[in-house]
């Protein structure tokens, strides 16, 4: 995969169809930008899709799964065949996110991207039986890494193909916490300790484990940490990688592409520091409870729908915004206008 090539062929938003649908929403009889961050979310949307006319009536979570190596630094409650067990309920739609994606209307489908064993009927790509020790080297090769992203690529082609408006990102893998903490400390320049949380819920020595073995990732990987594509392959999984990759083939097929939590949210760090323009298909769900959570999204530029403090992952948080922008779709695409109420509209005031 030429990286470079698939950067330039993204477009930027279209800013006529912008500016059609923030018409639209002002002239809906309500005051002017009062629903916020979901008449934003909107307006971004357009811009991706190129018209003002939004529908997100057909929508996937794809929930990536895959294993972690570091897992043997013991920086996890639980060991990693929890990820096939997990893998194997999304399949047979039992975990948390199918429940909350029926509520919202919403497919799931899990993903093999790299899982220590197969689980019958969770197809992907399947680079590797799960990533080596980030502490104790790279996690993967660079060759693997852009597997791993066209995998991502590719998954957002095919299910555009099939007339997807929108797609969730979700990743199912113990041990990404610790892998995504070290990306964050990498490609933010924070220390350790301050992008660290408990993920599933550490103790305070689980904790320190966490933090010691991030420490010892960096150092053992300095020297592959001056470019997002070797910093993804020295500390990042097969499921980050794989969002990455939906990120970029998102704004490539314009179809906008939710983030879910602080995993998800560093796969939209790395798509967005390999290819700026790939933002533009980045929509934010929520912020995760996790220490550099709302650090992350900040530094994408993008502000939180949701602030409930959840920290499940799978593309739960994701899930849980949908039904707000149904509501907010609801609102936009009214007969509710300043005419119809037979009144003047809002005009700015300085």
């Amino acid at each position: 995969m030429d990286l470079q090539q698939l950067c330039a062929r993204i477009a930027p938003p279209d800013e006529g169809a912008m500016a059609e649908a923030r018409r639209r929403w002002d002239g809906v009889a309500k005051p002017l930008g009062s629903l916020g961050l979901l008449e934003d979310a909107v307006v971004r949307i357009a811009g991706l899709t190129g018209g003002p006319d939004v529908r997100l009536d057909r929508r996937t979570v794809l929930t990536l799964c895959a294993d972690n190596g570091v897992v043997c630094e013991g920086v996890t409650q639980t060991g990693q065949e929890v990820t096939g067990l997990v893998a194997a309920s999304l399949l047979r739609g039992g975990s948390s996110v199918c429940r909350m994606a029926a509520v919202a209307r919403a497919a799931v489908e899990p993903v093999d991207m790299g899982m220590a064993a197969r689980v019958p009927g969770v197809s992907g790509p399947h680079i590797a039986d799960g990533t080596r020790n980030i502490a104790a080297g790279p996690a993967m090769t660079q060759a693997q890494a852009l597997a791993a992203i066209e995998a991502g690529v590719e998954l957002v082609k095919s299910h555009r193909a099939a007339g997807c408006d929108v797609l969730l990102t979700g990743e199912m893998g113990i041990g990404n916490t610790t892998t995504s903490s070290a990306l964050s400390a990498a490609l933010l320049g924070l220390p350790v300790e301050e992008v660290t949380g408990r993920g599933a819920g550490l103790s305070d020595a689980g904790l320190d484990r966490k933090i010691a073995a991030i420490r010892r990732a960096l150092a053992v990987n300095r020297a592959a940490l001056g470019d997002p594509l070797s910093a993804l392959a020295a500390l990042g999984g097969f499921d980050i990688a794989g969002m990455a990759g939906i990120f970029l083939g998102g704004a490539l097929c314009r179809v906008p592409v939710m983030i879910d939590g602080y995993i998800s949210a560093v796969a939209a760090l790395v798509a967005a520091r390999l290819c700026p323009q790939a933002v533009c298909a980045m929509l934010p769900s929520h912020v995760s409870a996790e220490p550099a959570g709302l650090r992350v999204l900040r530094e994408l530029g993008l502000k939180p729908l949701i602030c409930a403090e959840m920290r499940l992952g799978e593309g739960t948080g994701a899930v849980a915004a949908l039904p707000l922008l149904d509501m907010a779709l609801a609102v936009y695409h009214s007969s509710a206008s300043f005419a119809a109420l037979g009144m003047d509209g809002y005009t700015p005031q300085c």
